[in-house]
């Protein structure tokens, strides 16, 4: 029996693992797609503390080898969580793992455009994160896909690196708040391109525009050097919903100590309610689930 399974080998679930694993418990950290979870696939990390730079990959392995080295054990699979007369019972397609307590950490993944050319430049200027990612591209030319608050956000932020930002939007409106939207038209920087659909990133080795579509027919081409897509976030909880409490989006309702409303459960990084979704503030979620997992335990 282990002592607290985690669910998600991101920077949340792994950093979860090391601080339950330190603290003298037995852990189990399950993964369904690979470790790392979104960082890992970043071409580059600028923004984490005391790393100057890295790829996400490095990273995502130095966090995987530390949780492991303070003896983590890891499996693969889909995980879903059953109440016992001791705990819980976690269930993958491959393996059952009785446990005391379990921290959810199943991340996110941004929802993407599925257009030509968006997977094959994925690194190479097709980017999800301006906060991640933006400061790659002072100075130059970006795009920006979407019309909520997220991609007004990211526009107001990139027009404060790039030399223009171009907001591209399916309708001749925006979804975001008033005060957002007041904000970004008043922003020197910034051209609201509307009505047009992305049909196509276009560039060889690395983004070099993107092609839109009207509703009437018309093509349009827009130089640019990155594109930054912001059509939402998808959270992967929908197993757990009789479990923990989710809120209208999908995402777990757990405040900074990463209660969640059932004893035992415990969620962290971006699976559950926040407004700033980071490398680093995943690692902060991970370091207080794990933490107070093992409390748990320990009084348990």
């Amino acid at each position: 029996m282990y002592d607290i399974v985690v669910i998600g080998g991101g920077p949340a679930g792994l950093t979860a693992s090391l601080y339950a694993a330190r603290a003298g418990k037995k852990v189990m950290l399950l993964e369904s797609n690979a470790f790392g979870g979104q960082i890992a696939i970043a071409p580059r990390v600028e923004n984490f503390p005391s790393v100057m730079e890295t790829s996400g990959a490095q990273l995502a392995d130095k966090m995987f080898e530390q949780a492991t080295s303070h003896g983590v054990d890891f499996d693969m699979g889909t995980a879903t969580v059953a109440p016992a007369e001791n705990g819980f019972v976690v269930t993958t397609e491959y393996a059952s793992y009785p446990c005391r307590a379990v921290v959810l950490a199943t991340g996110v993944t941004h929802k993407q455009l599925g257009v030509e050319g968006e997977q094959r430049l994925l690194g190479k200027g097709v980017c999800y994160c301006a906060v991640c990612d933006g400061a790659f591209y002072k100075d130059k030319h970006v795009c920006v896909v979407g019309d909520g608050n997220s991609a007004v956000q990211y526009a107001l932020y990139l027009a404060e690196i790039c030399s223009q930002v171009t907001l591209v939007t399916l309708f001749d409106r925006l979804f975001c708040d008033m005060e957002l939207q007041q904000r970004l038209l008043a922003t020197q920087g910034v051209v609201w391109t509307q009505g047009v659909a992305v049909t196509e990133i276009v560039g060889d080795e690395c983004v070099k525009g993107v092609v839109c579509k009207s509703d009437d027919g018309a093509i349009t081409y827009i130089d640019c050097d990155a594109v930054f897509v912001a059509i939402g976030q998808q959270p992967h909880n929908e197993a757990f919903a009789s479990l923990v409490e989710l809120d209208e989006q999908g995402y777990i309702v757990a405040g900074e100590n990463c209660l969640t409303g059932r004893k035992g459960i415990f969620a962290a990084g971006d699976c559950r309610t926040k407004s700033v979704r980071q490398c680093a503030t995943a690692v902060g979620d991970g370091a207080v689930a794990g933490f107070l997992a093992a409390q748990f335990v320990d009084r348990a």
